[in-house]
């Protein structure tokens, strides 16, 4: 190997061990990337790096993703999203694991209205822990089914996760929007089959409400309530979709209306104040320089990547292992899923899957589908300790009997459930791409 080639490979290594000792991953990014882009091929890197990073803070698509999250975060501050799971909760607690249920729809539609994990598993947790260990559910399936429901924002669009996706990849944000739309609910189903099985197995985990309790509300008001607290944010969450997929709109379009129909949504509920909204923008602006931040970061650390001849190194990788494209594919997703052990899907986005798509744009992938099994992948680092960043959120606000072992039990089933619907995916491809290309895209 040339010199260049041992930089690039020491690059790597540089930036997980500056992460090892605790330095910020953004800075990691930045600080191995200037260090080794200039022994590489010195000063001419600073005459690269603006156009890069230009190209990052221009790029107009990715306008929507401080709208999407303000959206998201209006609807969480609001209290629209505890509406909703009380409200559906009330309506499918007479089954066996029917809370459980509950938790998974409510996540679907929190994933659909906030995309934001965190926000989610709070607010699911907060409301619905406590009840359910009331009530007699086992306290890892409780646990495990509250942390997945509330991950379910990362596949489901608008997803952040997707429209960084569809700009590493090249391909229309509708398009990633389009084919993530029946994998997720094919995932949310599957989390409900499991509800289902241990409501038939072991009714004892997952008890229904109790008839007395179920009897103090009457169906028609329950119908009026699933009218108020419902179908609003579901006609939001279909207008924005529904205009992104259908064409109607660009992305950042679609995210500025959802961002004033959550706006108008909290109006409604008379929940609009002036604490609500400072809320809301403090947390939009956190969790927007977040990604902006790594983004510009990433830039000198891909750019040293590439000028140092790390892509034909992965090229030489994937040429050594067997079974063509799919293998190549496959080496990926399990890279991919050991990688979410210890890293954030930001950073595994713009570090990792950068390296490796020269090789499957050589093998003529399908992009649309690769980056629904990306994101699909990604969405289990969620899960997966020690560092799922969901198990932390729902530790933070678990009641003092939680372990963080009850946690991590719990979650462990719907990361096999996940892989299975990674499986599906992967031997089923149309299940991504039928929908895109039916309508076009």
């Amino acid at each position: 190997m040339s010199p260049n080639e041992w930089l690039a490979i020491g690059l790597v290594f540089g930036f997980f061990s500056l992460m090892m000792i605790g330095v910020p991953v953004a800075i990691s990014l930045a600080l191995s990337g200037f260090v080794a882009g200039f022994i590489g091929f010195g000063p001419m890197l600073f005459s690269l790096l603006p156009a890069r990073m230009f190209g990052v803070v221009s790029n107009y698509t990715l306008l929507a993703i401080p709208l999407f999250t303000f959206m998201g975060v209006m609807l969480e501050k609001s209290r629209v999203a505890e509406d909703m799971l009380e409200t559906i909760g009330r309506s499918m607690g007479g089954l066996n694991g029917g809370m459980g249920m509950a938790i998974v729809l409510v996540g679907v539609l929190l994933g659909a209205s906030t995309g934001i994990v965190g926000a989610t598993v709070v607010t699911v947790g907060l409301l619905t822990l406590p009840t359910l260990l009331r009530r007699g559910y086992n306290k890892s399936i409780a646990c495990g089914t509250i942390c997945a429901s509330g991950t379910l924002g990362q596949i489901i669009p608008p997803s952040l996760v997707l429209i960084l996706l569809s700009d590493i990849l090249g391909e229309s944000v509708g398009s990633i929007f389009a084919a993530a739309f029946i994998p997720s609910l094919v995932l949310a189903g599957i989390y409900i089959l499991y509800m289902l099985v241990l409501g038939l197995w072991k009714p004892h985990w997952v008890p229904a409400i109790p008839a007395e309790e179920r009897a103090g509300s009457s169906g028609k008001q329950l119908l009026k309530d699933l009218a108020r607290s419902v179908l609003p944010p579901l006609a939001l969450v279909f207008a924005v979709l529904g205009s992104i997929i259908g064409g109607l709109a660009a992305p950042t379009e679609a995210a500025s209306m959802g961002a004033l129909g959550a706006l108008l949504l909290a109006a409604g509920a008379r929940r609009l104040n002036w604490q609500t909204l400072k809320e809301t923008l403090h947390g939009t602006l956190t969790i927007s320089a977040m990604i902006f931040l790594i983004l510009l970061c990433s830039q000198p650390f891909s750019l040293a990547f590439r000028g140092l001849g790390g892509e034909a190194l992965v090229h030489d990788l994937f040429n050594l292992l067997p079974g063509g494209e799919l293998g190549a594919i496959l080496f990926l997703m399990v890279l991919l899923f050991v990688l979410g052990f210890f890293l954030e899907w930001i950073e595994i986005s713009y570090i990792a899957l950068p390296m490796f798509l020269p090789v499957f744009m050589n093998y003529g992938t399908d992009m649309v589908w690769l980056a629904i099994l990306v994101a699909m992948n990604l969405q289990m680092s969620f899960l997966t300790p020690p560092f799922g960043w969901a198990l932390f959120f729902l530790k933070g606000v678990a009641p003092p009997g939680i372990t963080t072992r009850d946690i991590y039990l719990g979650a462990l089933p719907f990361v096999l459930l996940q892989m299975l619907a990674v499986t599906v995916v992967f031997c089923f491809p149309a299940v991504a791409t039928w929908l895109p290309r039916a309508i076009g895209w």
